[in-house]
């Protein structure tokens, strides 16, 4: 009798249940045949998603046994959600997925089909010298298992809208299903993937992906990209994924590149595209994630891409359960809003039935394939075994309830439909059943000696390596095809004007004229975000960019920051150096999360086998004149120094933009870096620092000889010496440079003589420039434009703190307020004067 299905024990008991009182066929029926007459997958085929389902429900169990004894740390399984290894059937093993926490029977198909495709590459081999190129096969002969797929109907997989209705995609698409074989072989074919899962669960160091730091789906080789979120983040990098594949594919059908591993372009970022041209993106949610910002956020930006006829290759896979947690989704509701998605086309499957399932899958990814356009794929499914292993059900369910999603259970409706069409008996499944669970238990018994990570060094290994030198040479090869091989193209692209004979620059132009040369040496590298384009920035930075790069390379997206950034992450897993811009700074408060979330991850929860080089422009801080409010004069930093691995530049000078900017960009390049360059609005059209007309704030745009000689690398402060530079150390950034030299002369007039460090990067402070030039002088004054509280200058005090130092230090920080609109922002910002004073204070103890 059923007591509370949450357990493992009822849950296990009541599918052997169902096992044993399902009566054995008329007749048995030949495996290679069709499961039943109009099925598109044999027996066999069913039979190898069964053992793909038991290998994902066997690993749930043992999660929870783990956990009985302390030794297992998740517990959100896959029970119930088991039809998505039909779903990974209906797909190639080289189509890079994004996976939902539930996916472990999509996990363990995508593996086998993998290790399929591998052992038949390997047969194949000797013949291999006797076969045309790959890149000169048409498409559907050079995909893996493409000539071995299941049938499906052809008339499935075409568009049903009305034929007036464009489509963008090329006819000489593929339009056959685009699955592959599923893998025969039992328990053998799933034993990988089986001890990935648990190496996660029991977090060793020897999980293929993560490496202990997280229990996630993932692997390089199976084109998994690892997820640890739960409420859609992972959406918005998903259509920034089709973007960049889209655009990867165009230039292999342009004859730009040639092969799926081919280098995408010759500079210092050059990288390899890291799947076929007709690759699709899959990325799979929980039913409750549809209300999610960023699943809207990501829907959106799919949609108007897709009405503006640009393609996005994307099958998102909605595994609605009905719950997100103890909280229903009303019913009708997740139908309702997918079908609602203007631009992305609707899909609907059962996944308690593996043949449906596996044929809406297939025509799905087919048509998404053929016309490089984004659909969904609504797959119903139960919830087994709670939300985790804490999980009481029976406090919001009813026990009829509980019941009744027992009764839809996918495993065992796979089982059904075996027995019934007489390709097994449940005995032989039960066999297979218990052969796996005792595999499954064997494995994680083994798994449990492995070892755990051992040291913080062992954990943050992987977060954001730093490798300077590289770094240095990249810029110093920038600069030798700048004046070498470019010379002509860099000449051209600057009207026969480079921009070191334009003389004196304001920041604003020194920025521009830094992008134009990192495009330049940069051929995958793109510049996007709302108005960069057309308009050429809200002030002027990217103005003329897109004229001389074209609109494939610079171009304006639709007005949200979340996808903004989203397009930036999938862009840089594809082989982009993506260069979004964020506006203002207020604006990226609202799509912080994929930077921390999502940016900032991959390399940790990959162990560097994924990255997303990027290098986000934000306009930012305070002080302008006559305009703004909080919104375009936000001085808040905290989110993003809390930011692990992040690499966060703030040029104050004309001098300082183009080479940090550089060194941003090969970072990014090299190491795969996650860079925000924060640039002061007030100080773009700057000129002057002490005098009206005096133009000492302008600076000349360096030739490319003098690259490296201006090399700035991360870390680095730069320190202006006024006076003897004895008796006060000024640490600052941003508009505070300018405001502290104003003050440093002021004092100079008085005697005193004072050492400005300028930061220029706030993530990761340059610690050992601040103690050295503190040290010098005994008097630290800390000018924080940001907030006295969460600001910079705390940072910096901590800094001195840690390192002994026993000087005078005093902090001169805007007040814990947001800018209030005109004159008013005097009274909570820093000023001139305020540090003059506070100097004197300090030099007065």
């Amino acid at each position: 009798m059923l007591s509370d299905v949450t357990t493992p024990q009822d849950l296990d008991d009541r599918f052997r249940e169902t096992l044993a009182s399902l009566p054995a066929a008329h007749r048995r029926r030949d495996p290679a045949d069709p499961v039943t007459d109009d099925a598109p997958l044999t027996g066999a085929q069913v039979l190898d998603l069964f053992d793909a389902q038991v290998t994902s429900r066997q690993l749930d169990l043992a999660g929870r046994w783990l956990r009985s004894f302390g030794e297992g740390f998740y517990t959100i399984g896959s029970a119930g959600h088991e039809g998505n290894a039909a779903v990974a059937a209906a797909l190639r093993p080289t189509d890079p997925a994004l996976l939902h926490y539930r996916s472990g029977a999509f996990y363990c198909q995508r593996a086998a089909q993998a290790a399929a495709e591998a052992t038949q590459a390997d047969q194949a081999q000797p013949a291999a010298d006797t076969q045309p190129a790959a890149d000169t096969q048409p498409a559907a002969e050079t995909q893996p298992g493409a000539g071995t797929q299941p049938a499906v109907d052809p008339q499935r997989a075409v568009d049903p809208r009305p034929a007036a209705e464009p489509e963008a995609a090329d006819q000489s698409e593929p339009s056959e299903p685009s699955g592959t074989e599923p893998p025969t072989g039992g328990f053998a074919a799933y034993a990988d993937a089986a001890r990935d899962v648990l190496r996660g669960m029991v977090a060793s160091s020897q999980e293929p992906i993560a490496g202990g730091r997280h229990k996630v789906f993932g692997r390089a080789d199976l084109a998994i990209l690892p997820t640890t979120s739960t409420i859609a983040s992972h959406l918005p990098r998903a259509v920034g994924m089709g973007l960049a594949v889209e655009r990867l594919r165009r230039l292999d059908s342009a004859g730009r590149r040639t092969g799926a591993g081919a280098r995408v372009g010759s500079g210092a970022g050059a990288t390899h595209a890291p799947w076929p041209p007709d690759a699709i993106v899959v990325c799979s949610f929980g039913d409750a994630s549809v209300n999610h910002a960023s699943a809207t956020a990501a829907f959106n930006t799919a949609g108007w891409y897709d009405h503006g006829k640009l393609r996005i290759p994307v099958l998102f896979v909605c595994e609605d359960n009905g719950l997100g947690i103890s909280v229903r989704s009303p019913e009708g509701w997740v139908e309702a809003t997918l079908r609602a998605k203007p631009g992305i086309r609707y899909f609907s499957a059962d996944g308690a039935d593996p043949v449906q399932t596996y044929a809406v899958a297939a025509e799905a990814a087919a048509w998404v394939r053929r016309t490089r356009r984004p659909a969904v794929l609504h797959l119903r499914t139960v919830r087994l075994m709670g939300h985790a292993g804490a999980d009481a059900e029976s406090a919001y369910r009813s026990p009829a309830e509980l019941a009744e999603d027992l009764d839809r259970d996918p495993v065992a409706a796979t089982a059904r439909l075996l027995v019934d069409a007489g390709v097994a008996t449940g005995e032989e499944l039960l066999a297979r059943y218990d052969e796996t669970g005792w595999q499954v238990r064997r494995l994680a018994e083994e798994v449990l000696g492995e070892p755990k990570l051992a040291s913080a060094a062992d954990v943050v290994s992987a977060l954001a390596p730093r490798r300077p030198v590289r770094v240095a040479r990249a810029v110093a090869d920038s600069a030798a095809r700048a004046s070498g091989p470019g010379a002509g193209a860099r000449a051209e692209a600057f009207g026969g004007k480079p921009p070191e004979l334009s003389g004196p620059m304001t920041l604003a132009q020194s920025i521009n004229a830094a992008l134009a040369d990192g495009m330049l040496d940069h051929p995958q590298m793109a510049i996007f975000g709302e108005d960069v384009a057309a308009k050429g920035g809200v002030y002027g930075v990217t103005k003329g960019l897109r004229d001389r790069f074209g609109a494939a390379r610079v171009f304006d997206t639709l007005l949200d920051e979340t996808s903004v950034l989203g397009l930036g992450l999938g862009a840089g897993l594809a082989g982009m150096l993506p260069v979004p811009e964020i506006q203002y700074l207020a604006y990226l408060h609202n799509a912080e999360d994929q930077l921390r979330g999502e940016a900032a991850t991959m390399r940790f929860f990959s162990q560097g086998a994924f990255r997303n080089p990027m290098v986000v422009r934000v306009a930012g801080l305070a002080y302008q004149e006559g305009f703004g409010g909080h919104f375009h004069n936000d001085n808040s930093v905290a989110v993003l120094r809390d930011v692990p691995g992040l690499v966060v530049a703030v040029p104050a000078r004309p001098d300082d933009a183009a080479p940090m900017l550089r060194t941003c960009l090969a970072s990014a390049a090299v190491d795969g870096s996650v860079c925000v360059f924060l640039e002061p609005i007030a100080l773009y059209h700057t000129r002057d620092l002490y005098a009206d007309g005096d133009g000492e704030w302008l600076a000349g745009y360096p030739e490319p000889g003098a690259w490296v000689a201006g090399h700035v690398p991360i870390g680095r402060a730069r320190v202006y010496r006024v006076g003897s530079a004895d008796d006060l150390t000024i640490i600052t950034f941003g508009n505070g440079v300018r405001m502290s030299l104003r003050a440093a002369a002021v004092l100079a007039e008085e005697g005193v003589g004072t050492r400005v460090v300028d930061l220029r990067w706030l993530a990761p402070l340059p610690v050992a420039d601040i103690i050295r030039e503190s040290s010098a002088t005994g008097r630290v004054l800390v000018v924080d434009e940001t907030r006295r509280s969460g600001g910079v200058g705390e940072g910096v005090i901590a800094a001195l703190v840690d390192a002994g130092y026993v000087g005078a230090a005093r902090r001169v920080a805007a007040v814990d307020s947001f800018v209030p609109l005109g004159p008013a922002a005097r009274h909570v910002l820093v000023s001139a004067e305020a540090i003059t004073d506070g100097a004197r204070t300090l030099l007065a103890r």
